[in-house]
């Protein structure tokens, strides 16, 4: 691949990465606007195990957008490394906070506000120092990466721990804990995103009149991403009926995304051919995501916006100076004289005890 053409398939990539997660984004909404309906109607939950929402156009309307989202997001793997176009998922966590603010009564405050600013930032530097060339082009090179032993054991133990998260733990734990039914979405989809990434390479071949309908892995590729995503969606369903879009979203990406990049680092070994000044901007770009999602929605319930900031600082400067200010103003609003030296009494007196002082009783 030239230089010239791999810039075009990186511009490429990036920008259906882009979409794919505003497609995706709004699919939260929806479907959790369809589960809620459904909820409404007493309906048995989906978390329950009820597939009543099958019923209901709203959640089909998520679908679909989720499902336009992953074709978009698809073809990106087909032109972008992972280690891109994975990260930017965290503009669905944006889509989706901002859209709850408005259709769910999910409120977004000054936190929030710089949570997206921080995930955007962060999105920034790691297209910035992604990798820009792919070293798999072919089914033949994609088929001696998957058999390797490395990823081979990494694809193993993926698949023991998501049949004990579905068939031990889930039943006992995964109505309280939400990380057991997200966790199960997450590692999995390391794996549909490896079909995804193989099956566009055999696309792409396939537009380049290649044989690849005769090649098994095709046909191997498919069938797994079908289990995978069928899977996927089953748990993230039950994750979204039983907890907060705010809290399954960003865990969802945190998790997800660091299982991709992992498997990435074992399959595609992206990694060995960046330089180390890329490899430190992606991991700094990707903590200023993480850490943009947690003020993003881990302080959702505070009502704080810039109109409180003079107010809250003027607190602080009250706090730091209780005592003397109480005392200026008792002696200047004779009216107040003895509900002031009431508080400063109890000031004195709270202060005392703290410093351990008999005088206080």
């Amino acid at each position: 691949m030239n230089q010239t053409g791999g810039k075009y398939d990186f511009c490429i990539g990036l920008v259906l990465a882009m979409s794919s997660s505003i497609f995706i984004g709004g699919s939260f909404i929806l479907k959790k606007k369809g589960l809620l309906r459904l909820a409404r109607k007493g309906s048995m939950r989906a978390g329950q195990g009820g597939h009543a929402y099958l019923k209901e156009w709203l959640w089909w309307a998520g679908l679909l957008s989720m499902g336009a989202g992953e074709v978009a997001n698809f073809a990106a793997y087909a032109f972008a490394p992972a280690t891109l176009v994975t990260p930017l998922g965290a503009l669905s966590v944006l889509v989706s906070a901002i859209l709850s603010s408005f259709f769910l009564n999910e409120k977004l405050n000054l936190h929030g506000k710089i949570g997206c600013l921080l995930s955007i930032l962060g999105s920034t530097v790691m297209v910035i120092h992604a990798p820009q060339e792919e070293e798999v082009e072919t089914l033949n090179e994609m088929s001696h990466k998957l058999g390797d032993p490395g990823f081979v054991v990494f694809a193993t133990l993926v698949v023991i721990v998501s049949l004990i998260l579905i068939f031990v733990v889930g039943p006992r734990h995964g109505q309280t804990n939400i990380l057991v039914y997200i966790t199960i979405c997450s590692v999995i989809g390391a794996l549909s995103v490896s079909c995804v990434k193989g099956l566009g390479i055999a696309i792409k071949e396939l537009f380049a009149g290649k044989p690849v309908l005769k090649h098994p892995l095709s046909w191997i590729l498919l069938l797994s991403l079908i289990v995978c995503v069928s899977t996927q969606i089953n748990y993230l369903n039950r994750a979204l009926d039983i907890f907060n879009t705010s809290i399954v979203t960003p865990i969802y990406y945190v998790i997800f995304t660091t299982s991709v990049l992992t498997c990435s680092a074992i399959l595609f070994k992206e990694w060995q051919h960046m330089a180390a000044d890329d490899i430190i901007g992606t991991f700094s770009g990707f903590l200023t995501i993480i850490v943009g999602i947690f003020l993003l929605h881990a302080f959702k319930d505070v009502n704080f916006t810039l109109a409180n900031l003079p107010l809250s600082l003027r607190k602080d400067d009250r706090a730091a100076n209780g005592t003397l200010l109480s005392t200026y103003d008792c002696f200047n609003h004779d009216e107040e004289t003895s509900p002031c030296l009431s508080e400063i009494q109890s000031t004195e007196s709270l202060s005392a005890r703290r410093n351990g002082s008999l005088s206080a009783f």
